[in-house]
């Protein structure tokens, strides 16, 4: 729990003291001193965690003896929130022993309230008394663990991330070493031989400076490859640019068979992520959507991407050589087909293209 809400929950703890204030008798004091003592120990939980080994179990005294003795349940909350959200972090054992503590602490205070007033006016709000520390610990610790959940998440996605990054930078750099650095050292063995041959054998000289030619014409070709490898797309690239972009505009993005989809051939892939991309676009710029469900299914004969969203429903076509048209074009390149709709739903994007091993099969 955060320390900022930490303290607003101390904006109710005067209400815990009331029926002491001003003090009209010893068990007054008494009281009051133990509400010191929760107080003390509740602001050095959420300053000095060094000594949680010792201020909890204090806070955690105080309250119960609240409870118990005092019939003080709502005192009950302030641990329940606080140590509750703490221990989601260390082992469930620790967590089961609190929850002996705090709801056996609940349950004779309970007890001896009930044999002190054998009727209790359950309708006048009183039954909240009892559902608030309920309800408390078990609600903030499933709060706090769904929180670190997500944050785990999101810093082993970006960990994922920077190892594909760093084995993609591998693969460039075994490919350059492998393939560039044998045919530059072969260009240089060729100079220094057309050199050597110009002053002894000149007739010889063309043909080496062919072989050099021709070695350079491949290396570029070579270099153009890897640079259009690394432009190209795959379906998982977009689907993580575009998550990020969907978010920001608060649109919430859904996927079907998008697992299965990772498998597909990668030239497939390459163009439906150019038409996955353009389609978000659009939802983004102009579907006024609040939801886009993309579906990958594969039958025998195709592989197909629909781009469903939720918006006002628009047959939308740009006009440049990037949008749409450019999309389509592409697809029918590729002996494919794309169509965009409008339905009772918002717009949809439908991409399909052969299977070539079905084709040649």
């Amino acid at each position: 729990m955060g320390r900022v809400i930490g303290y607003v929950w101390l904006l109710y703890f005067p209400y815990s003291i009331l029926d002491y204030l001003p003090p009209k008798q010893p068990s007054d004091y008494l009281w009051l001193a133990v509400a010191g003592v929760f107080l003390v120990n509740y602001i050095l939980v959420m300053e000095r965690p060094n000594t949680w080994r010792v201020t909890i179990p204090l806070e955690v005294l105080a309250c119960c003896l609240f409870a118990i003795f005092a019939q003080g349940f709502y005192l009950l909350i302030f641990p329940g929130w606080q140590v509750a959200s703490i221990l989601s972090n260390y082992p469930k054992r620790w967590f089961a022993a609190f929850l002996a503590a705090y709801y056996g602490s609940l349950i004779i205070g309970i007890a001896v309230l009930y044999h002190q007033y054998t009727t209790i006016n359950w309708a006048n709000g009183a039954i909240w008394a009892f559902i608030f520390p309920a309800i408390s610990p078990i609600f903030s610790y499933s709060f706090s663990k769904s929180i670190t959940r997500s944050i785990r998440l999101a810093q082993s996605n970006s960990r994922l991330e920077a190892v594909v990054r760093r084995g993609e930078r591998e693969r460039i750099a075994r490919d350059l070493h492998d393939n560039l650095g044998q045919s530059f050292s072969m260009i240089t063995v060729k100079a220094q031989l057309a050199q050597k041959l110009l002053a002894k054998q000149p007739d010889k000289v063309a043909g080496e400076l062919q072989d050099i030619a021709a070695t350079s014409r491949q290396n570029l070709q070579l270099v153009r490859n890897i640079v259009n490898d690394l432009r190209q797309e795959s379906l998982a690239d977009v689907l993580l640019a575009q998550e990020k972009n969907l978010r920001e505009t608060r649109i919430a993005l859904y996927t079907e068979g998008e697992q299965a989809a990772d498998a597909w051939p990668t030239k497939c892939q390459v163009t439906l992520a150019a038409v996955l991309q353009e389609a978000i676009t659009n939802v983004i710029r102009h579907s006024h959507a609040r939801q886009v469900t993309v579906t990958f299914t594969a039958t025998p004969d195709q592989y197909r991407m629909a781009v469903q969203d939720n918006g006002i429903g628009k047959d939308y076509h740009r006009t440049n050589s990037h949008g749409v048209s450019g999309m389509i074009e592409r697809v029918e390149q590729e002996q494919g087909s794309l169509t965009i709709v409008a339905n009772h739903i918002g717009t949809l994007v439908t991409a399909t293209l052969p299977r070539k091993e079905a084709h040649s099969a």
